[in-house]
């Protein structure tokens, strides 16, 4: 596959609601849209990198500098026979992932196309359904979480996550679990606490919580195995985990007893199934995590969450959650039975709304050879 050209897009949509989490409040989403067309064929990745360096040290401008300046010179024009090579041609550029995740999810999605199957075939896929949770920032009520839970819950998700931060905690996962003894229920910290905050997670042993998701630093794994050894309740690491080597570490310690996995975090669909196929070995389920994606990015997602050792709802919500409209169509919607449908179209499986992508492109370069 000769790669003839590829195009990067800055996007910048505005989500319905803002998003409040420990590390602040979303108004709006910016990614980077990366379009990679050869013999014919259009592949679309989406880098998950922010505007800020908040969850991750990458942004916007970083991904674009390392993708234009490196990562697409280094596979331009050339004849890449399979994902594994272009991996390879780009192996000396450390870190990136975000950068590295949208590239290489643009090749997937080519590759698959140029095999007219679908993405999740291509990745080992085995469901034509996902089971799907929603994510829930931070409310300023009691009262409000409840009133927006019990919408989602109509809407069909199996599983309810919500955000969390020191001052407001525990007091919002007692007033859910007064109200909805039964569902689905975990809570995620994005590293806002530190090791002797291990009492307020010993309350949360009592709620029956699926899990308690990177309750430490962003960078720690050797912490949360203290933490872990106190707890009943499962520690799942997300910002903690770059690589198969960190999964490794994260699980011989005993810092954790399930994964999140993100693509963007760790390179793309390649390091994923390499993680995903270890946590399997090792009994450790996996569950799919989400950076408010838009469609094709979220599409992406979709494929790989149908993969057999992902056994937990993921953070994979329909288009209207978070966008009044998507840039791909059609646009992914929850069953009532709490599931989404993984596309079985060639590739992603959705087209691209290129109306729609050209009205939140804030800047796009085209690279040709």
């Amino acid at each position: 596959m000769k790669l003839e050209k590829i195009e990067l897009r800055h996007i910048k949509m505005e989500l319905v609601s803002p998003f409040t989490t420990s590390m602040g409040t979303e108004y709006d989403e910016e990614h980077i849209i990366v379009r990679v067309d050869g013999e014919g064929l259009t592949g679309w990745g989406e880098s998950v990198a922010e505007g800020t360096p908040f969850y991750s040290y990458e942004t916007v401008t970083t991904a674009w500098h390392i993708l234009s300046e490196f990562l697409i010179p280094a596979i331009l024009g050339k004849n890449i026979l399979n994902i594994d090579e272009a991996i390879a041609l780009n192996a000396k550029v450390r870190g990136h992932m975000m950068a590295k995740a949208g590239l290489e999810a643009a090749l997937w999605d080519l590759f698959a196309k140029s095999k007219n199957i679908s993405l999740s075939k291509m990745l080992g896929g085995t469901r034509n359904k996902i089971d799907v949770g929603v994510s829930i920032g931070i409310q300023p009520s009691a009262a409000e979480l409840i009133r927006k839970v019990e919408g989602y819950l109509a809407d069909g998700y199996k599983r309810i996550k919500i955000k969390i931060s020191p001052g407001n905690d525990i007091q919002f996962v007692s007033a859910l679990r007064n109200q909805f003894a039964d569902i689905l229920l975990q809570v995620d910290a994005n590293s806002a606490y530190e090791l002797k905050d291990i009492d307020l997670f010993k309350q949360m042993d009592d709620y029956n919580l699926l899990l308690i998701e990177q309750p430490l630093g962003y960078e720690d794994i050797y912490d949360h195995s203290k933490l872990q050894r106190e707890l009943k309740t499962p520690l799942c690491l997300d910002e903690s985990i770059h690589s198969i080597d960190d999964t490794r570490a994260a699980i011989e310690l005993g810092s954790c007893r399930v994964i999140n996995i993100k693509p963007g975090r760790v390179g793309g669909f390649t390091e994923s199934k390499l993680i995903h196929d270890y946590c399997a070995s090792k009994n450790i389920p996996v569950w799919h995590g989400g950076m408010l994606e838009s469609g094709i990015g979220r599409a992406g997602n979709v494929a790989l969450a149908s993969l057999p050792n992902f056994t937990l709802p993921g953070d994979i919500s329909a288009s209207k959650r978070y966008y009044k409209q998507d840039i791909v169509e059609p646009e992914f919607i929850v069953n009532k039975d709490g599931t989404m449908n993984v596309p079985s179209l060639p590739g992603i499986g959705v087209e691209v709304n290129l109306k729609m992508l050209e009205k939140v492109t804030v800047k796009k370069e085209l690279f040709c050879k």
